[in-house]
């Protein structure tokens, strides 16, 4: 049992440095997200900067490409929340169930075009990899407009996402999404708390 604990040791003494930073700044971003804070924006940008490198350096392509856009999302939601005026600030709102069909609906079929560009360019995992990234530029924006159901996407992304890092050994960044799917509850229920004060 003793070889066991130390080789699980041994593995995680061996992660890259910059994935622990990564590690580090992308939970203190879904903490402030969760909290509405601004901040949040700042440490998304710095975590997905690094990970832009880390998902290309193993073949995680659609991931890497993925990092970009929240990279450019990131200055998007800082910019979007800046405005602190009660009045013209974002509310938390909903999406209505047709308008989740039609995102789902369209991101699925977008799963198969991209999944094969990213299998020629020597992706692994080319189309569970698409699909997550799909789904997480829609979750990216509706966490950008404060749409409550955002939580919900990431809870299905995060999911998939554990898979696929554990997959490529790095497990840093897979239990940093077991992380994340805690947090995405508090998020459910803090953002849930808010809406209903917005609608009194």
């Amino acid at each position: 049992m003793n070889e066991v604990f130390q080789q699980i040791s041994t593995t995680f003494q061996n992660q890259s440095p910059l994935e622990v930073i990564a590690v580090i700044t992308a939970i203190l971003y879904l903490v402030l997200a969760a909290r509405e804070n601004i901040w949040c924006w700042f440490f998304g940008f710095v975590s997905t900067a690094i990970y832009v490198f880390l998902f290309y350096d193993v073949a995680l392509l659609s991931e890497s490409a993925l990092n970009i856009y929240y990279m450019a999302m990131a200055v998007y939601g800082w910019y979007q929340w800046q405005n602190t005026n009660q009045h013209l600030s974002i509310k938390i709102h909903k999406w209505p169930v047709n308008l989740h069909l039609i995102v789902i609906t369209i991101s699925l079929l977008l799963v198969y075009p991209v999944g094969s560009l990213m299998k020629i360019l020597g992706a692994s995992f080319p189309y569970l990899d698409a699909l997550v990234a799909l789904l997480a530029v829609v979750a990216t924006f509706m966490t950008a407009r404060k749409i409550f159901e955002n939580w919900y996407y990431w809870l299905f992304v995060d999911s998939v996402s554990i898979y696929l890092f554990w997959s490529k050994q790095m497990y840093l960044t897979a239990l940093l999404f077991v992380f994340y799917i805690v947090l995405i509850f508090f998020g459910i229920v803090s953002w849930k708390k808010r809406w209903i004060k917005q609608q009194q």
